[in-house]
């Protein structure tokens, strides 16, 4: 691992397109394998969803859920060691799991007493799985895999921006937080780049100076990017920069998903790999 480079990507909109494909990414990625750098995919996808997409990709590295709500480590992997870290880890059959978000109970709670005030709100949770996959355009193998959330709540918002404004008051009343990504999400007190800090402080521990890297698309995307030497933002499907992610000396990719993560990746290669 050349000048110990790491990077962290989201999925939707950033390293998959619209049709969930990274094939337009491909060979950067080649790079990344060949190179040995860790590849952590920081997504609002569930932990069983990621681990569909980590197979697909062939990647070995940790990864971040539901938008910084856990983190995920391979009990066999071997670039840093978890069990002496000192965070609070839950052990399951492959993995360790360090839990950062509320608890999925909590936050349908919360869903449900926000429509009892009269908001036009309806998660995954009041969903089906044929909804879901309708909504998103997974398949429906998919779809059920994105219904198995442990720390965050998409939903949809049928009323006007006015009570929009309201909504998010009401969700930091409840002691919760909100952001936006393809959908809106109620999370509690985790983001993407709450996540990163961490992973970056064990993969140093482990091997002193880190540089890093991380590419994403969308609101939800900010905290993460804020938290690296070197935040790309991925235009979105219509070929624009989302307007709200402003992050201090961020790259601008020039193309959409994929297509500018691989473009992106293979010039920051160029550089920081000489």
């Amino acid at each position: 691992m050349r000048r110990n480079l790491i990077i962290f990507t989201d999925l939707d909109g950033t390293l998959l397109d619209s049709a969930y494909s990274f094939r337009k990414a491909l060979p950067a990625l080649k790079i990344v394998k060949e190179k040995n750098i860790p590849l952590i995919l920081c997504s609002s996808k569930t932990g069983a969803e990621i681990e569909q997409c980590r197979k697909k990709l062939g990647n070995k590295d940790p990864f971040i859920s539901e938008n910084g709500g856990g983190i995920f480590v391979p009990k066999k992997y071997s670039k840093f060691r978890i069990q002496n870290s000192g965070f609070k880890i839950q052990e399951e059959e492959n993995y360790f799991i360090i839990k950062l978000g509320a608890a999925y109970v909590d936050l349908r709670k919360a869903v449900e007493e926000l429509r009892s005030e009269g908001f036009d709100i309806r998660g995954f949770g009041d969903m089906t799985v044929k909804e879901v996959a309708g909504l998103t355009g997974l398949k429906m193998s998919d779809a059920k895999r994105a219904k198995q959330r442990d720390f965050d709540e998409p939903f949809i918002f049928g009323g006007k921006e006015r009570s929009l404004k309201r909504l998010k008051q009401r969700i930091r009343s409840k002691g919760y937080n909100y952001t936006q990504g393809e959908f809106f999400h109620i999370t509690g007190d985790s983001d993407k780049g709450r996540a990163v800090e961490i992973l970056k402080k064990l993969y140093s521990e482990q091997y002193g100076k880190i540089t890093t890297v991380a590419l994403g698309d969308s609101p939800n995307d900010i905290e993460m990017l804020r938290n690296v030497d070197y935040p790309v933002i991925i235009k979105k499907h219509d070929g624009s920069y989302d307007r709200r992610v402003r992050v201090k000396n961020a790259v601008k990719a020039p193309g959409i998903g994929p297509e500018g993560w691989n473009r992106a990746v293979l010039e920051l290669l160029e550089t920081l790999l000489v």
